[in-house]
């Protein structure tokens, strides 16, 4: 035992210990690791910045050491001036702070908005009283409400030129930029057509065809890939000519002028932290950013707004188009737009001058300034414009679907325009994200390369702002029309063509019945929420959807390609070698179609309308690149069989979507309410319902006959017991619980706030329980991103297991039995004293009445009172500690591990003490 003693040794610094620096075993480890000094501990803690042992993850223990004429109990005056200390520091961050939120809550945004109306005022007058206006209390809140709409569109402004000032040097500029000739307006960027081309906007180039063993003739005699860059082809004369150029101005090189340096924040961003900007660190440091944030928000109004809109005012009021500008109820918009248009076309001139006479300088700088107009241009109407005119197609087309005419919406955008314009927009960018969406699903299921006319959104070489930055302005133009041409084709063909033929087979199916009230006996509201908090993010996430509409495609992809001999051209050679069907070996002798040289084809607008907004939440991707296939005879005449063939495919699958679920849920729905008409939502919901569940009973029944009788008897038996299960799970958890949850909130907030005590409020179960499943799904929400409790480990762990492997004493044991328990006595013990305790003391009626309409707002105040007051015991706890500390503590010694205790968190502490 001696020996072992005097191997000890610490297992940093492998020192033994001595009298005045022991060594301690403060966790579970053994063997050498198992001693260690108490210096040399609390040197790696301040490294590690752990509390624990990163191999046992025992965490380390300290007890305090105080001095010995520490007191028993803190004298008054101690307690005082500590408390007296605390309250001076919180009063001094109160300052601090409410300084901080006055200067970019108030100072900030009043200061913008006030400048922002003195600009557009438009009189001299307006400029000498801005001072005074500053100072102004008139309409504070609005104002500063404004002012933050303001100042978030100049920081986003702000940041888009950064970061367009980024991609114009990692990206390159565009090569009319890099040249000294002028570019034509309709033909800048001609040169870099390629480039864009190789992006995937392009036809399928042979050059991006994998190498096959035996490559075709045909594809020595192809051009050079489109996707080289640009400057491979430059001619040397004119990169020695443009070297000369430079050379004779070493200050206007072309390096010197992209990587301008007028925005550069390198230096500053290492030291400066979000808390030291905001002034969030202690310091006043942050009153200078405030000043430069003011700055900058008054230069970039004057620039970005203040200019363009009054050369868009001067010239549509010298056009004479002013009256017409007023009647859009978009004045402002419109014309800061016509001024942006102006500007551009203005930029490009004054550069054209600007390269006539070498000024190598200012022609850049003009250069750069008409792309950053360009680019905001295009970004208005690829977002903006673009979806809102597929918005409003598709509510044009639709208007005999809901009984409305074009004066309806005439009249509904003259009352509120604003509403109306968004609510199409918003229409039309979730018709474009699932048309992506669509095109992208095609590419897993098609051959690489059948969509060489659509664009890739999941390729790694597209790059939107790239395009926008390179490619001519009648480029996108093309592209913009083209779009609008296909997208509305597709609405015509899936939308007005099947209303047509609603109409002419079914002439009373139509009308959809969509009344903001109806006399069904259930609130509206509550089924809105129920529908679209419970219902359709069910199906959507628990439906499998989108795998079965990939089958679908598959299935409709292999018959069409059977019954047109295209299955090669669709699948690929692949398909046909997994569908044991013969190989044609001679498919390197056979071309790809002969449209792969007709650079002029307006097909390529279909996929380029699917702008770059969208690109960024479509995760799915397809496969990329070319694969050779058969090309039958008679090819292009089957390509448009196959186009026939699809527009009827996609006529029939309208025609059921807005049929069959509508028939079936009006169909169910009449067992419930009669001839009573119910919101076509409910039924349209209703019969989707119904129509998944019967597909996915078909789906599962097919899947599981090749197994036999006896495999299908215990399938059968899992799941009804899985169904039975859930069905309890569902009772309890979407049922009761927000059952109790509305009830319990229409207790303690509507009643009291919405019904007088001389009147009964009453109560709607089913309206109670919709609002207590939004509750629920809030409060659901709200745990699952708060702090780690038992609640939100329930919650996730219910979540991991999933509906397959439901544990349905887990869920009874751990969630619905505290939860229902905590919401009855929520319930029933302000009941019992309300109805019972109180009517037995004696005291009026009116008293009576009183306490229960007002007892559950009156013990929830109590409830909160009780939280803060035990919140404030433990903030006075931890102060009397802290005073405690400062006063008397003198040092700390390190606890040893007793494994007598049996268990790893059971070492006795008193006050640790963090060095």
């Amino acid at each position: 035992m001696d020996t072992a003693e005097e191997a000890d040794i610490c297992r940093v610094c492998r020192s033994e210990g001595t009298p005045d620096k022991p060594l301690y075993h403060p966790c579970v480890c053994t063997g050498s690791i198992k001693f260690i000094h108490q210096e040399c501990l609390v040197q790696w803690l301040k490294h590690s910045r752990k509390e624990y042992c990163e191999l046992c993850k025992h965490r380390f223990a300290f007890t305090p050491i105080y001095s010995p004429d520490m007191p028993s109990r803190l004298p008054i005056q101690d307690i005082c001036a500590g408390l007296l200390t605390s309250v001076g520091t919180a009063i001094r961050y109160w300052f601090h702070y409410t300084l901080v939120a006055f200067a970019w809550l108030g100072v900030v945004p009043l200061t913008a908005c006030r400048i922002y109306k003195c600009l557009f005022t438009g009189s001299v007058s307006s400029l000498l009283t801005l001072p005074l206006d500053m100072l102004s209390t008139e309409n504070l809140l609005a104002d500063c409400l404004q002012g933050c709409f303001v100042v978030t569109c100049t920081l986003c402004a702000f940041i888009s030129l950064v970061w367009l000032r980024e991609q114009i040097v990692h990206g390159g500029a565009p090569q009319w930029l890099e040249q000294h000739q002028p570019p034509p307006p309709n033909a800048a960027g001609q040169a870099n057509e390629a480039q864009a081309a190789g992006q995937g906007a392009a036809d399928e180039p042979p050059a991006a065809q994998p190498a096959p063993a035996d490559p075709p003739a045909h594809n020595e005699a192809e051009p050079e890939p489109p996707d080289a860059p640009p400057d491979q082809g430059d001619d040397p004369e004119l990169e020695e000519e443009g070297a000369a150029a430079e050379d004779g101005d070493p200050n206007n090189g072309a390096q010197d002028d992209m990587n301008w340096n007028a925005l550069e924040w390198d230096r500053a961003a290492e030291e400066l932290t979000w808390e030291r900007m905001l002034g969030l660190d202690g310091s006043l440091v942050f009153l200078e950013h405030v000043f430069w944030v003011v700055s900058l928000n008054t230069l970039f109004i004057l620039v970005f707004a203040f200019c363009p809109y009054h050369i868009g005012h001067f010239s549509v009021v010298g056009l004479g188009f002013e009256e017409y500008v007023q009647a859009s109820h978009f004045e402002g918009l419109i014309t800061t737009i016509v001024g942006y248009i102006l500007l551009a076309m203005t930029l490009i001139l004054c550069h054209g001058l600007a390269a006539l006479v070498r000024f190598q300088r200012s022609r850049r700088l003009l250069g750069v300034c008409y792309i950053v107009v360009k680019v905001s241009l295009l970004v208005v109407v690829e977002i903006g414009v673009f979806p809102l005119i597929c918005g409003w197609w598709l509510d044009i087309c639709s208007l005999e679907m809901f009984d409305a005419s074009l004066k309806d919406r005439e009249l509904s955008f003259k009352s509120a325009p604003g509403t109306t314009m968004f609510l199409h927009w918003l229409v039309g960018m979730v018709y474009v994200f699932y048309f992506a969406s669509f095109i992208l699903l095609l590419r897993e299921v098609l051959r690489p390369g059948v969509l060489w006319f659509l664009r890739n959104l999941n390729d790694p070489d597209f790059n939107p702002v790239q395009e926008m930055i390179h490619l001519p302005i009648y480029r996108h133009l093309r592209r913009f029309i083209l779009s609008v041409v296909v997208f509305g084709s597709i609405v015509l063909l899936m939308l007005w063509l099947p209303i047509r033929l609603i109409k002419l087979l079914l002439p009373a199916f139509l009308p959809y019945n969509v009344m903001l009230y109806s006399d069904a006996p259930v609130s509206e509201l509550s089924l809105e929420l129920l529908l679209l908090q419970v219902v359709l993010p069910a199906l959507l996430e628990q439906g499998h959807t989108r795998q079965w509409l990939k089958g679908l495609v598959r299935a409709w992809t292999v018959s069409a390609g059977y019954l047109l001999d295209l299955h090669s051209y669709l699948l690929g050679e692949q398909e046909d070698n997994d569908g044991n069907q013969p190989v044609n070996n001679n498919n390197n002798n056979n071309p790809p179609p002969g449209h792969h040289n007709n650079n002029n084809n307006p097909a390529p607008a279909v996929g380029e309308g699917l702008h770059a907004a969208h690109q960024a939440i479509l995760q799915q991707g397809g496969p990329v690149g070319f694969q050779p296939y058969h090309r039958p005879l008679r090819f292009p005449f089957r390509i448009v069989l196959l186009i026939a063939f699809m527009c009827i495919t996609l006529l029939v699958a309208s025609l059921v979507c807005l049929t069959l679920p509508v028939f079936t849920g009006r169909w169910l729905m009449s067992f419930w309410t009669g001839n009573s008409k119910i919101h076509e939502l409910y039924t349209a919901a209703c019969g989707l319902y119904v129509c998944w569940l019967s597909i996915r009973g078909v789906t599962v029944l097919l899947a599981w006959m090749p197994q036999g009788r006896t495999v299908i008897i215990r399938k059968v038996q899992e799941w009804t017991l899985m169904i039975l299960k859930t069905l309890v799970v569902a009772l309890l958890v979407a049922g009761v619980i927000p059952l109790l949850l509305g009830l319990l909130f229409e207790l303690v907030i509507v009643a009291p706030l919405r019904v007088p005590l001389d009147q009964t409020p009453l109560f709607y179960p089913w309206q109670d329980w919709a609002l207590g499943v939004l509750h629920a799904k809030i409060i659901a929400a709200i745990t699952l991103m708060g702090p780690q409790w038992w609640l939100k480990t329930v919650i996730e762990q219910v979540y991991a297991n999933g509906i397959r492997n439901i544990d349905l004493q887990f869920i009874i044991r751990k969630l619905a039995a505290p939860v229902i328990s905590v919401l009855l006595l929520s319930l029933c013990v302000p009941y019992v004293i309300a109805a019972g305790i109180v009517p037995a003391v004696g005291v009026t009626p009116e008293m009576e009445i009183l306490m229960q309409r007002r007892i559950y707002p009156f013990l929830l105040m109590v409830v909160s009172l009780i939280g803060i007051l035990s919140f404030q015991i433990r903030q006075f706890k931890r102060l009397y500690e802290h005073i405690k500390n400062d006063k008397y503590l003198v040092g700390q010694r390190l606890v040893n591990y007793e494994r007598k205790a049996g268990r790893t968190s059971s070492v006795p502490t008193s006050n640790p003490v963090a060095e």
